[in-house]
């Protein structure tokens, strides 16, 4: 009984916690793609996170257009989600250097997911809905454009054809299969950390 009500408190917090990293990632994201703000979805993730983001940019500034303070709040995320998983699952706390450590991999882990996710939606509806206009896929347009770009300039499109999303997608699942064997080197444990 007492395993199963752990097993169900660290899923309500994992769901919390990764749902929260992700509009943190995707804020980060979308300003470094310069996206449209006043899209109604980056309204809404701009909303959710500012509270806690607000208070840390007083802090932690920005550098050369970097949102550091989005960084550092992913960062603590991922810690906190380590800490009280652990204390949780073993009644003991994990060196917060370790969390760290493993926290930026998971982080790295977490924006290649992301960007995989963002490359199927646009291969599927470049052929079920090429000229929707809808938010989500402008946003998701605007996301990867400057990703994209450079590799259309090595690969342009041909026959209708847009190569560059396939080789993206190819870059991407290679270096997340190298980020598999840093993570092994550094001892992450995938269960206090998310991303993986």
């Amino acid at each position: 009984m007492a395993t199963s009500v752990i097993q169900a408190l660290v899923f309500i917090i994992e769901t919390i916690a990764s749902v929260f990293l992700l509009l943190v990632i995707l804020r980060f994201m979308l300003q470094m793609a310069r996206a449209d703000f006043y899209n109604p979805i980056s309204q809404a993730i701009v909303k959710i996170t500012s509270p806690v983001l607000k208070p840390l940019r007083v802090v932690i500034p920005g550098l050369f257009g970097i949102d550091i303070a989005s960084i550092v709040l992913a960062l603590l995320v991922q810690i906190a989600f380590g800490e009280i998983v652990s204390l949780i699952g073993t009644g003991n706390f994990i060196n917060p250097v370790y969390l760290l450590i493993w926290g930026a991999i998971g982080l790295i882990m977490y924006v290649a997911n992301i960007l995989i996710i963002a490359i199927l939606v646009l291969v599927i509806t470049s052929f079920v809905a090429p000229y929707s206009t809808h938010p989500a896929l402008t946003l998701v347009r605007q996301l990867m454009q400057p990703l994209l770009a450079p590799i259309q300039k090595v690969i342009p499109p041909a026959g209708g054809l847009d190569f560059s999303v396939m080789a993206l997608g190819m870059i991407i699942y290679v270096a997340k299969i190298l980020l598999g064997g840093v993570a092994v080197s550094a001892g992450v444990i995938p269960f206090y950390v998310i991303g993986f």
